[in-house]
């Protein structure tokens, strides 16, 4: 029998908390005391495991409840007693399973894609196509409404070698935002500066916030207004000089083809978790490409198992090429979960060439902060 023969007879989850070091403010929301995620852990009847996360927020993809509840109620069934090598078949099954919840889906194919390299001896970016790239550009998101914190956390930035960052606006008012630009610029000149309003803007104020903000020339700017607003965004990006990004208003293939269309933006924000898998975020992003688009690898609030994910798809997918954002595994959580620190440093992700996602979770972490456990075989 094929090694990737064998049967998935384990699927356990885990509901967790994970304790964060600071309150994130986006145009959207708020993030403070945790952030919740789910992890499923496949095992075949060789005892070989696999892992997965799902990493939602309620304002955005959904709730970490619905996450569970595809992944234990719907989805279980079409996973067990089934054979590694129907990693195909067993997401098409999933996908008719239960619509939306993204990032239970996201979840579930990395957890395949993991159990099938551990089994092949292969890396998941291999399984994706082979990687392009060996380094991934870390970007770093402030977010914090105390500027006081954020500019802390700018100096142990630069001491660390990260060059991005993004800065969160758009939720404490116009000012606010034009005082922190003008402090980056002053103090930070050596970083380059994006710009992120996570849908914050009214509409009848966007056009003149974003004109001003192009003056401190970023980046790019990103998802001004609601995601639905595609006039809106199309109107903006053809009044600037500064590349206009899609977030909100691009989840998956079937978004990037509107908004292609539509020509809302000059690139797209890459997330498995809206995506609904890595491969339908590697689709997106040769959509994008194909257009002319340019796109990066964008993160929810992850744990360092979904960044791992994250970075294997990006370095296997030469669309994206502005870097990643899969920094809250070492700048946000107080407690990881993997058994090895998330490999960034010296301002990049560095990618792990082991079998599989490369680094397991600590099963004694996800046993802690779980608030809620399932178990089958």
């Amino acid at each position: 029998m094929s090694d990737l023969n064998q049967i998935i007879v384990g699927y356990d989850l885990w509901y967790l908390k994970l304790p964060v070091v600071s309150a994130r403010d986006h145009g959207i929301g708020r993030v403070s005391g945790s952030c919740e995620v789910i992890v499923l852990r496949l095992r075949t009847e060789g005892g070989i495991e696999g892992f997965g996360e799902a990493s939602p927020w309620s304002v955005f993809t959904g709730s970490p409840e619905a996450s569970f509840a595809a992944l234990d109620r719907y989805i279980r069934p079409f996973v067990i007693n089934r054979k590694v090598s129907e990693r195909t078949a067993i997401m098409a099954d999933a996908n008719r399973a239960v619509a939306h919840c993204t990032e239970a889906k996201a979840a579930l194919e990395a957890a395949l894609l993991d159990l099938e390299g551990r089994v092949s001896c292969q890396p998941v970016y291999a399984l994706l196509g082979g990687k392009h790239c060996d380094t991934i550009p870390l970007s770093v998101s402030l977010a914090d409404p105390d500027w006081s914190s954020d500019r802390a956390l700018l100096m142990r930035l630069r001491e660390d070698g990260v060059r991005l960052v993004k800065l969160k606006t758009g939720f404490a008012g116009h000012g606010f935002d034009l005082m922190r630009l003008e402090e980056l610029a002053r103090d930070f000149p050596d970083l380059a500066v994006r710009v992120d309003y996570n849908q914050g803007l009214a509409p009848e104020d966007a056009l003149a916030q974003v004109r001003e903000v192009t003056t401190f020339r970023p980046d790019f700017i990103e998802q001004p207004v609601a995601a639905p607003l595609y006039d809106l965004m199309a109107e903006i990006r053809a009044a600037i000089d500064v590349p206009l990004l899609a977030d909100e208003s691009v989840f998956g293939p079937e978004d990037m083809i509107r908004a292609s269309r539509e020509e809302i933006c000059d690139g797209v924000s890459i997330k498995i978790m809206k995506s609904g898998g890595l491969l339908r975020a590697q689709e997106t992003a040769a959509i994008a490409a194909a257009n002319g688009l340019t796109a990066y690898g964008g993160d929810m609030f992850e744990a360092g198992l979904a960044h791992l994910a994250g970075a294997h798809m990006v370095a296997a997918t030469p669309a994206i090429s502005l870097g990643c954002e899969f920094y809250q595994a070492r700048y946000f959580l107080r407690d990881d979960i993997l058994e090895e620190p998330f490999p960034c440093t010296g301002g990049v992700v560095r990618l792990p060439d082991a079998p599989g996602l490369g680094i397991r979770p600590d099963v004694g972490k996800l046993d802690h902060y779980s608030q809620e456990r399932t178990k089958v075989a």
